[in-house]
């Protein structure tokens, strides 16, 4: 994050060395990189084109396009912008959301981007054992909220998108029971074909995975901020068993839980 004041010419003299560029001749990039502020205006461009940044401008420049950017000199902005390379990233950037979408989108302003770009830096600034891992998770949580707010953008008022946010709600508040989605539609006036499929497409997975899903984050929270043991997270969060659990954990995650603790340095049982 930076505070370009209004009147400063752009990039300043203390932008990160690695980073610094001309306007003139702008830069390439090695990393992917993904620049948000719900109040800056200014100018971006790359190969594809140009386009104005307005309030909830999202840009994304990927390795080797050459682009560049400046805030309009009459108002200067406050960057949010995270760099990131690997593996995961590539094989998410070849998925056919980002495949197909423009590289730049407005969002307007949303809080939990904003606090998914603060948790990043604070993280990196604080540099506490396996900050990288943790990093690296908010990042792929950042994307995940990008795509999903885009998705939901068709919903805006209608009828169903309220019955989605209250079976979130309600994942949310018993992540550790098991929940009847069948029953839940039926509740709902709707058949549980139809609810499925527009959950998928809302939030970007069947309901049974994004409950999954939430489970494993919160084990996550627990392993790296506690000192429960990996059986008590396992079974205070309804699942079957510490073995089934290591292994879902491991799919969604890509090292088990003790793996995790062994890296903060803590008891792995």
């Amino acid at each position: 994050m930076a505070q370009i004041a209004p009147g400063t010419n752009y990039p300043p003299q203390d932008h990160p060395s690695g980073y610094y560029f001309s306007y003139e001749n702008g830069r390439y990039l090695s990393e992917y990189q993904v620049n948000y502020d719900h109040r800056r205006r200014g100018h971006y461009e790359n190969s594809l084109g140009q386009m104005k940044i307005a309030p909830g401008s999202l840009v994304i420049t990927c390795p080797g396009e050459w682009h560049r950017y400046r805030p309009l000199k009459s108002s200067g902005w406050k960057e949010h912008y995270v760099g990131f390379a690997g593996v995961f990233a590539e094989q998410i950037f070849a998925g056919p959301w980002f495949a197909q979408k423009d590289r730049w989108l407005n969002l307007g302003h949303r809080e939990d981007v904003l606090d998914s770009y603060c948790k990043i830096f604070q993280c990196i600034q604080q540099e506490k054992p396996g900050y990288q891992q943790v990093a690296a998770g908010i990042v792929m949580r950042l994307l995940g909220h990008i795509v999903s707010i885009d998705k939901q953008k068709g919903y805006k008022g209608k009828r169903i998108e309220k019955v989605i946010q209250n079976a979130c709600f309600a994942i949310r508040e018993n992540l550790q029971e098991s929940i009847d989605f069948e029953e839940f539609a039926r509740e709902n006036g709707m058949g549980y074909s139809y609810f499925r499929k527009m959950f998928k497409k809302y939030m970007g997975m069947p309901p049974v995975q994004y409950h999954l899903d939430l489970k494993v984050h919160r084990a996550k929270e627990m392993l790296m901020n506690t000192d429960k043991s990996i059986k008590e997270i396992s079974y205070e969060l309804g699942f079957k068993s510490i073995y089934y659990f290591s292994r879902i954990f491991k799919s969604k995650q890509g090292v088990s839980p003790s793996e995790i603790r062994k890296m903060l340095g803590g008891n792995p049982f």
